[in-house]
């Protein structure tokens, strides 16, 4: 097993319970799916999509979607939603990096804060534009390093294991300069945009703590430290100052960016 396989298998242990937080990243879905001129007929595909809030808003406008994420139990839970919508969804366990599907399968292709978590950029990226049509739209979220989330995800990358060695940080795919790069001759008319979700909570503290008990990392890191009482002080402190900046009339606001391109 290498480095990256490891660093998968504890991953898909991580998210395992984030189906808590479906209500909360299904509101941003819907702005993904108009953002990236989903239309009816057109085949699409979720990627990362958890429990399927993308690809479930994705198929109510009359797409053919398929939806795919690394985790088994996100996966069965998408389904679950799926007989809950009476859609008509294909759910499949895969990985980002190694997607099952053929080349040039689909019109469309999204995620939305899902394949900035894999390992290596560059190798999820050509495996997302390898199953897209020439023409078809790639459109993604991502969390921009700058604020909120990508503050969040330094903090736990600070006090969290080491990932592998050569894995870049997930929030550089909120960097507009690093998605040019990264996109590169691939495809042409990149657009972005901005917006943003708003998770209410009676105080820093009370919003830290449906972080603790929801996001897979902090949750773990939590527990790892309960015989560590001043490095989980620290790392309680760090969030509520990051938090507390983007906090107001009891709720904690979390901008986001969208980029679209067209493959060429």
């Amino acid at each position: 097993m290498t480095d990256f396989d490891e660093f998968k298998a504890k991953a898909k242990a991580v998210w395992s319970d984030f189906a808590t937080m479906e209500n909360f990243t299904g509101v941003a879905a819907p702005r993904l799916v108009k953002f990236a001129n989903v239309s009816k007929e057109q085949r699409l595909l979720d990627v990362a999509g958890g429990t399927g809030v993308v690809a479930l808003t994705a198929a109510r406008t009359g797409a053919k979607v398929t939806g795919s994420d690394l985790t088994p139990e996100l996966v069965k839970r998408a389904k679950e939603n799926n007989e809950i919508f009476n859609l008509d969804v294909d759910f499949h366990e895969a990985d980002v990096e190694d997607l099952p599907f053929e080349d040039e399968s689909f019109d469309v292709v999204l995620s939305q804060f899902g394949h900035m978590f894999a390992p290596r950029p560059e190798v999820a990226l050509r495996e997302m534009l390898r199953v897209l049509k020439p023409g078809g739209n790639i459109a993604f979220s991502t969390w921009p390093p700058e604020l909120f989330m990508g503050i969040f995800f330094k903090i736990n990358a600070k006090y969290g294991p080491p990932p592998p060695e050569g894995m870049q940080s997930p929030v550089l795919w909120g960097n507009v300069d690093i998605i040019y790069e990264r996109l590169g001759s691939s495809v042409s008319k990149i657009t972005f945009d901005r917006d943003k979700l708003v998770m209410p909570g009676l105080s820093v503290q009370h919003v830290r703590t449906v972080f603790e008990t929801t996001a897979g990392p902090l949750k773990k890191m939590v527990q790892a430290f309960a015989s560590e009482p001043n490095k989980l002080t620290n790392l309680r402190d760090e969030i509520d100052n990051a938090i507390s900046n983007y906090f107001e009339d009891n709720f904690l606001r979390m901008d986001y960016l969208m980029t679209r391109a067209r493959k060429v």
